[in-house]
């Protein structure tokens, strides 16, 4: 159903046929004339983020140094709207929501706040993204002990990092989406349970997650856990829309500290003369930061909102959306000695259907030769669905990959 061409009221079956009932929203991307496939490494703004944008200039203009109680109102916007996709309401026990411009700088604030002289063990796996994987094989390097657990078998991946932990670790580090193959990792209150036993923090990277597929922290056993993640990708907030939510009670004292983090103290100051910290999340804050992102995100969130785009209805049309590019890609019967699909369930894969190829860049640049846009990963090609395309335009995607493939096959 449309409005003045745009999209209101929405069911699955509207982002299924062509043109898309979403496409006209993303005008300025111009997502109707062409074939982004690259929607999990960056999908593309609505139009409202444009006139977000807009507005952060003027209320600067308008309002000078004043500019920041408008600024903060967005904050707090997208605070609320990051909770919504973690499935919490606001109630105290949903824990607190520091902001970042990266998930790196949210990583770094977390790990100075461990113990690593006391307990100089951290566990996570061989999967996680390059934030984490690089910083901690650098802290490996500073005689921190990294434990790497085996991303294969997924299946068992929480039990065997569970496994991992004991008296001497500081903190477990993994993600719920693998980042490299779209794999959810399930089961993961079973590695929670063990920190919480252990009274070993747990860090989730969500971000592969969020508006990919439902993630139900509290009822998924999580409450306890801490949470990172960002809007660059699915949530198409863009760059510097990032997390870290922390549980309630949480009294960690990073070493890494923003004064943004006393900002409630300033007048008073701290009686014992200790570096002070806000109360909540804010212990996590960082300093004086660029609004202009918060501004575009509380647009883009409201934007879903609006329109009715939750997780829970995000996570069917993405389903569909792989399923049909797996289904149409095995009608290829490609040549196997180029590329393979890796059989896994579709209920257990995230956001983008991940293909198996040693010449994943040729098959990539062949791809975009033919007007498709994708991404790689090593050995995997990687193609990435989003809401607003229709299921003509993926079915001319994989046509132009089984080109591509035969091209390739032509030249061994």
């Amino acid at each position: 159903m449309t409005r003045e061409g745009y999209a209101v009221g929405l069911v699955p079956e509207d982002l299924f046929e062509h043109p898309n009932a979403l496409a006209p929203d993303y005008s300025e991307f111009r997502v109707g004339e062409r074939l982004l496939l690259t929607g999990h490494s960056h999908q593309a703004w609505p139009d409202v983020g444009l006139s977000a944008q807009e507005a952060a200039w003027h209320d600067a203009a308008r309002l000078v140094d004043e500019k920041w109680g408008e600024a903060f109102a967005r904050a707090a916007a997208v605070r609320e709207g990051f909770a919504r996709l973690l499935g919490v309401t606001g109630r105290p026990d949903d824990g607190d929501y520091a902001l970042g411009g990266s998930t790196h700088e949210l990583v770094i604030r977390f790990l100075s706040a461990l113990s690593l002289s006391d307990r100089p063990r951290l566990v996570t796996t061989d999967g996680e993204f390059h934030t984490i994987r690089r910083q901690l094989d650098r802290l490996g390097e500073e005689e921190v002990e990294i434990v790497k657990v085996a991303v294969d078998p997924v299946e068992s991946l929480a039990d065997r990092a569970a496994a991992a932990m004991d008296a001497r670790t500081a903190a477990a580090l993994v993600s719920s989406v693998l980042y490299r193959d779209a794999r959810i990792v399930p089961d993961l209150a079973i590695l929670h349970d063990r920190c919480e036993r252990l009274g070993a923090p747990l860090l989730i990277d969500a971000y592969h997650a969020l508006d990919a597929l439902p993630f139900p922290l509290l009822a998924g056993g999580l409450a306890g856990a801490f949470v990172v993640g960002g809007g660059y990708k699915y949530c198409q907030l863009g760059e510097g829309n990032c997390f870290l939510r922390s549980p309630p009670g949480c009294s960690l004292r990073p070493v890494i500290t923003g004064w943004f983090s006393e900002f409630g103290l300033l007048e008073t100051g701290s009686e014992s003369g200790a570096v002070a910290y806000g109360g909540g999340a804010d212990r996590f804050a960082g300093s004086t930061y660029d609004p202009t992102s918060h501004y575009r995100a509380a647009a883009v969130l409201e934007f879903f909102a609006d329109r009715g785009l939750t997780p829970e209805l995000l996570r069917q049309v993405s389903q569909h959306q792989v399923g049909r590019l797996a289904r149409r890609f095995d009608e290829l019967d490609a040549d196997r000695a180029i590329v393979t699909r890796p059989d896994v369930p579709l209920a257990g894969i995230g956001g983008f259907l991940a293909l198996r190829s040693d010449r994943a860049a040729e098959l990539r640049a062949g791809l975009r030769a033919r007007g498709v846009l994708t991404d790689h990963r090593d050995d995997v090609l990687r193609l990435g669905p989003a809401p607003y395309l229709s299921d003509r335009q993926l079915d001319d995607a994989i046509i132009a990959l089984g080109e591509t493939i035969r091209e390739l096959s032509r030249s061994k």
